[in-house]
């Protein structure tokens, strides 16, 4: 792996370090974050990961070959002109901004550069993310090999159009917390029925992780499963049918369509405000 700048020192920027560290994908040395103004923050990174830090937006991106924007989306802008003189077109540009266009960064920087956009999720502070790539035309196959390499450090990666990347927000970006949405629940349930918080959330967290597996090895369609597991006149059975009662199915494709919905959104009023700006 080549030497990589973070602009931006939160948690999806650490949860990277971490993972290319502990995969050995990169050593510490190969690595330097910059902030637009946590001391602290980058403080803990060096001493934590062993990574360099600097304020000084030159020194940071210099040497990179690599430069991740790690920044909230409210601060793509400054945080991008503090570096734009000093980027040179044969550096990769990877943005884990959520909303943010290719075209837009491409804009703010004032050159054709090479962009990867990525939507981690924050199972990625486990290693356990699922990442979407998309990139421009000018990135090439070696560049879109470097990213995968990297993002494969915190999780699964597959590679999406940007067109479809707001909706991979809406679906596994904002999808942890629909997960932890149905443990609450369930957590609600098993209260209401007598079994102790403790012992409910080894039950749930077993059984979500129990079903992850399934889906992802058995190579069967969530559909038969969850057939197989529903005896006619059984247990089971009585509780879809009250989920299919409430609609529950309909429910989550309408909070993944208000997700994607929302992502565009932002997506396009950032541009709006950015293209006021510029003129």
């Amino acid at each position: 792996m080549k030497n990589i700048a973070f602009t931006g020192a939160g948690a999806i920027a650490e949860a990277i370090i971490n993972g290319l560290i502990s995969d050995g994908v990169c050593l510490p040395g190969q690595l330097i974050v910059t902030n637009h103004s946590n001391d602290e923050r980058l403080s803990f990174l060096k001493e934590s990961y062993g990574v360099s830090v600097t304020r000084d937006k030159r020194e940071a991106v210099k040497h990179a070959d690599i430069i991740i924007l790690a920044m909230k989306p409210k601060d793509v802008r400054s945080g991008i002109e503090s570096i734009r003189e000093h980027v040179k077109g044969s550096q990769l540009i990877i943005s884990v901004l959520a909303g943010i266009s290719t075209e837009t960064i491409q804009d703010l920087f004032g050159k054709k550069l090479s962009v990867i956009r990525a939507m981690p999720n924050t199972s990625a502070a486990i290693r356990k993310s699922a990442t979407a790539l998309a990139c421009t035309s000018e990135v090439s196959q070696a560049e879109m090999d470097a990213a995968s390499e990297l993002f494969r450090a915190i999780g699964t990666v597959v590679h999406v159009s940007e067109n479809q990347l707001d909706a991979v927000t809406g679906l596994s970006g904002s999808g942890p917390a629909y997960i932890y949405y149905l443990a609450e629940a369930l957590e609600a349930a098993a209260a209401d029925n007598g079994i102790e918080a403790h012992t409910a959330k080894a039950l749930i967290a077993q059984t979500f992780l129990g079903a992850a597996e399934m889906l992802l090895h058995s190579g069967k369609q969530p559909e038969l499963l969850r057939k197989e597991v529903t005896s006619p006149g059984g247990t089971t059975e009585a509780g879809i049918a009250r989920l299919e009662q409430y609609a529950v199915k309909k429910a989550l494709r309408e909070c993944v369509k208000t997700a994607t919905e929302r992502s565009a959104e932002m997506g396009e009023l950032f541009a709006k405000n950015a293209q006021k700006e510029h003129t």
